[in-house]
């Protein structure tokens, strides 16, 4: 997103359902953890429902708001959501909506309060779908791709937007634990010399 930036700190909230706990919620523990390595950003989040991400984010010691259930199925939950961000607004320099699904909901208010707009996009993006027809009609700034794959289907909903492709951070494992390896290896009949291959992902073609 270039041409951003020009103030000495950039203020940014992150918005997500909060729900479930998989690789998008583990990327945005990690960005807590790790601001430090950003020092010129600081984040917050916005989260939907309460559970294990909420209670890491916590732990992590950031601000995080809890912005109600959400249920397209229930319009006034939406409103109501809507409302409890519009007060975050005032001071923040861009909000990300990680997924379709959080700027369906919120990205109308964004734009109404005049902050810029980005939407992360974890999946391959398809023109069909209710909430990606309902996240069409409001166009974010810009988009920010897991992957070159994911970015070839951006157009697809948000055409002329632009796209970077930014590869998910990944923490710092502790210290490995030779015995522990050589324990893991044993287990899978696997050579001390072997090189292993690793895929935290399903077997899926739509992951790219």
């Amino acid at each position: 997103m270039e041409g951003w930036g020009g103030a000495n700190r950039v203020n940014v909230l992150h918005l997500y359902a909060g729900n479930l706990y998989g690789g998008v919620e583990r990327l945005l523990v990690t960005l807590a953890r790790l601001r430090h390595l950003a020092p010129d950003m600081t984040p917050a989040f916005g989260l939907c429902f309460r559970g294990r991400l909420w209670d890491e984010l916590t732990a992590a010691g950031v601000p995080v708001h809890d912005l109600g259930a959400v249920r397209f199925s229930r319009p006034w939950t939406v409103l109501a959501a809507r409302r409890r961000l519009k007060p975050l607004l005032p001071g923040v320099d861009a909000v990300v909506c990680h997924a379709n699904w959080p700027h369906a909901v919120f990205a109308p208010t964004v734009k109404r309060a005049g902050v810029r707009l980005v939407t992360w996009a974890h999946d391959a993006l398809h023109p069909g779908g209710w909430v990606n027809r309902w996240a069409a009609r409001t166009r974010p700034d810009g988009v920010i791709a897991n992957s070159r794959f994911t970015a070839g289907t951006v157009p697809t909903v948000f055409p002329g937007v632009p796209v970077a492709v930014v590869y998910l951070p990944v923490e710092p494992p502790p210290a490995a634990d030779p015995a522990a390896r050589a324990a893991v290896r044993a287990e899978l009949d696997t050579p001390a010399d072997a090189t292993v291959i690793l895929q935290a992902s399903r077997l899926e073609r739509w992951k790219g």
